[in-house]
């Protein structure tokens, strides 16, 4: 088992070294001018919502108006205790680590079955997990709320997590990576009577390490800007997640006009859970957009 294990870690940075461009190429004047360009064209919404977040009213009507404010604390207090904006992105990390947890359970055994197992007609159940994939999403609210209100589980945690706990695009991504793994480690580890869930255990996820992170990172991001379902579901405003807690926030007037600087200080808010992780993380995100089928 142990030989099995070091003979798994060489061929993996084998594998990861592989997948190493070797050649580069030197860059023309134009194509650094569009880099900046695109940064530039990301970076400046941010940037303007970060600012007018530090403003008394939030409103913009000449440059003069995009320097920072005075106003930065007050608003950011008012957001997040006045209207309890920190119990709504509580409730969205809370839902959004749930499904990332339950997305890798149930992602990986999926992944697992369909590559390594002899299932009858697997590829006819993978092409129809693909299938799914053609449903738009509120297709699927009708039926789904209609269960959620038979099940009891209205106004609970349950009602925006399950739900999402089936994924196709994270069981393609995991069937391509494991694809990519050598049939020779496979074999090796038949021979040595090791069994399939040590095998998965102690093989195929430490093997897996950086594609299981950049999904996780994926899943989170996408739960994490979930707004439609809970906006459905969810009637107590306690249990609302960030993304709805900002139409709340949308929904607040002072003086018959909109107070865009507690919009965006909510906004900038909500941003910041997601950019920290795509930053920490943004390593094994970028491995997992460069799965090589073997």
């Amino acid at each position: 088992m142990v030989e099995l294990l070091h003979y798994a870690k060489r061929r993996a940075d084998a594998l990861r070294r592989d997948r190493t461009p070797e050649t580069t190429y030197d860059a023309q004047p134009g194509t650094h001018l569009q880099l900046w360009l695109l940064v530039f064209a990301v970076v400046f919404p941010i940037a303007v919502a970060v600012i007018v977040s530090t403003k008394q009213t939030g409103v913009v009507t000449s440059l003069g108006d995009l320097l920072p404010g005075s106003y930065a604390v007050e608003n950011y207090r008012e957001a997040l205790v006045d209207y309890q904006f920190g119990r709504f992105m509580w409730n969205s990390l809370a839902m959004s680590l749930v499904i990332v947890v339950g997305k890798l359970i149930v992602s990986v055994f999926a992944a697992m079955a369909i590559v390594y197992y002899r299932v009858p007609y697997k590829d006819l159940v993978f092409l129809f997990i693909l299938f799914t994939l053609l449903l738009p999403v509120p297709v699927r609210f009708i039926p789904l709320f209609q269960l959620m209100n038979d099940l009891g589980w209205s106004n609970t945690i349950l009602a925006i997590t399950v739900p999402y706990i089936a994924s196709a695009t994270t069981v393609f991504i995991l069937r391509q990576h494991f694809l990519s793994i050598p049939t020779s480690i496979v074999e090796t580890a038949k021979i040595d009577g090791v069994g399939p869930l040590r095998f998965m255990l102690f093989v195929l996820l430490p093997m897996s390490k950086g594609v299981l992170v950049g999904v996780s990172i994926i899943m989170f991001v996408y739960a994490w800007n979930q707004y439609l379902w809970p906006l459905i579901i969810i009637d107590s405003e306690a249990n609302q997640v960030a993304q709805v807690g900002l139409q709340l926030l949308q929904g607040d007037v002072q003086g018959g006009q909109l107070s865009w600087s507690l919009v965006m200080a909510g906004s900038t808010l909500t941003l910041l859970p997601p950019l920290l992780l795509m930053i920490v993380f943004r390593k094994p995100l970028l491995e997992t957009f460069s799965i090589q089928q073997k």
